[in-house]
């Protein structure tokens, strides 16, 4: 769920970040004898290991697309910032409990970037709040009228899974609306919710396959589903067109 300034920051911010030891050592010639060779004992060729993505594509997979909503940016910003500095944790010890860069968090929390909306459950869970949390606004009273071409999408690094929430995120609640989409062939993994979180869903438009833990289901238009979603659990089409779910998060406390 987020903005596209995508590969750009990276080369800014790259440029600007001194190279560490590890990138200025010069790695050891390779020891004679120790290139591809056959397994004596099974004939196979010995396989190296896949090489780790480099911190580039790392990137990439934390900048949210083009297609997620620009102005999330510095509310996400606003909010990351604020929820760090009360818990007391640095950029450094925040980067470690979530697993996102050090880099990323520090141009979300200036609002240059935007983050996936895979990132901004890996950010929520290590801060231990809501979801929900990260993208609040301020707080308006009376009826709320939320326009289609106003929504606030937030979308994975390629584009391919999209959510828009239906509900202000500015009032106390335990209960959240969310629009899906998820587009042909396209997987959506997600991470952990907080412990008694549950997700009721329904899918209207395409099949969508769900897997929880050991648990495989496969829902065509019209099927709906509720779970527990304090595991981790992957959303799948593997069909040819794009598949609609409207989502209910509960949530065991009330958040906001």
């Amino acid at each position: 769920m987020g903005v596209g300034h995508g590969l750009a920051h990276v080369k800014s911010v790259r440029e600007n970040t001194p190279p560490s030891p590890e990138e200025t050592e010069t790695p050891p010639p390779p020891a004679k004898g120790r290139g591809k060779k056959r397994e004596q004992d099974t004939g196979k060729e010995a396989v190296s290991p896949p090489e780790a993505p480099s911190a580039e594509e790392e990137w990439a997979y934390e900048v949210a697309h083009a297609d997620a909503s620009t102005d999330l940016a510095p509310i996400v910003g606003r909010n990351l910032r604020r929820l760090r500095t009360q818990r007391g944790l640095s950029l450094e010890r925040l980067s470690k409990a979530s697993g996102v860069s050090r880099a990323m968090l520090g141009q979300i929390e200036l609002g240059q970037s935007a983050p996936t909306i895979n990132v901004i459950w890996k950010i929520a869970r290590a801060l231990g709040i809501p979801f929900s949390a990260l993208i609040s606004t301020t707080a308006q009273s009376g009826t709320r009228l939320m326009r289609s071409n106003q929504s606030k999408r937030l979308a994975s690094h390629d584009g391919s899974f999209v959510s828009r929430a239906l509900f202000p995120f500015d009032e106390p609640r335990r209960v959240e609306f969310y629009e899906l989409h998820l587009a042909a062939h396209a997987v959506e993994r997600a991470d952990a919710h907080p412990p008694g979180t549950i997700e009721n869903l329904v899918v209207t438009a395409g099949t969508v396959e769900i897997d929880r833990g050991d648990e495989h289901h496969v829902l065509h238009a019209g099927d709906a589903i509720l779970f527990e979603a304090d595991v981790a659990h992957v959303y799948r089409n593997t069909g040819n067109v794009d598949a609609v779910m409207y989502l209910v998060m509960t949530y065991a406390e009330t958040v906001g």
